[in-house]
């Protein structure tokens, strides 16, 4: 690795890290938050739904395929920092780190927040989400750092 891309690299994951912190803490209010967060906007989404169906889109987007959009969205960001964080080597980790995550979450939910609801759906749209943000850190990875050079055989004279 050269030593402009090496510096490039650091900065990334200094920064990932603080990012990563501060998703964290939201993810968690969002996760343990004692009622449901859409909780006061149910009624508002619904008349959403209603206006799409209004206007052409097919009836069976509607609250559910909302929410299964949204926890994809939120998991993102775990893909994206893992990989960042880990390396592309250890791209794996980014699905797996979202599927254990989400799991949790889901257990949190189901053990101490009567009023939650976990579902395996949750845990299929976040484990869905870090992947895709894995796909997109390798993306993004590859474009900003650019290619990792092969290395040169060793030759043995």
């Amino acid at each position: 690795m050269t030593v402009i891309r090496r510096r490039r690299h650091t900065r990334l994951r200094r920064g990932a890290l603080w990012i990563t912190l501060a998703y964290l803490v939201l993810l968690t209010l969002i996760a343990f938050w004692p009622t449901p967060v859409d909780r006061g906007m149910h009624g508002s989404i619904g008349a959403f739904v209603t206006w799409l169906h209004a206007h052409g889109m097919p009836n069976r987007f509607g609250y559910d395929t909302i929410e299964f959009t949204a926890n994809i969205a939120l998991f993102i960001p775990v893909g994206l920092l893992v990989v960042v964080l880990a390396g592309a080597r250890r791209w794996w980790l980014g699905p797996v780190a979202g599927a254990i995550i989400s799991a949790m979450i889901e257990l949190g939910q189901l053990v101490l927040l009567p009023e939650r609801f976990a579902t395996v759906n949750d845990v299929i749209a976040n484990s869905l989400g870090a992947l895709f943000g894995t796909v997109l850190a390798l993306i993004v990875l590859r474009f900003t750092l650019g290619p990792h050079p092969t290395p040169r055989p060793i030759r043995l004279r």
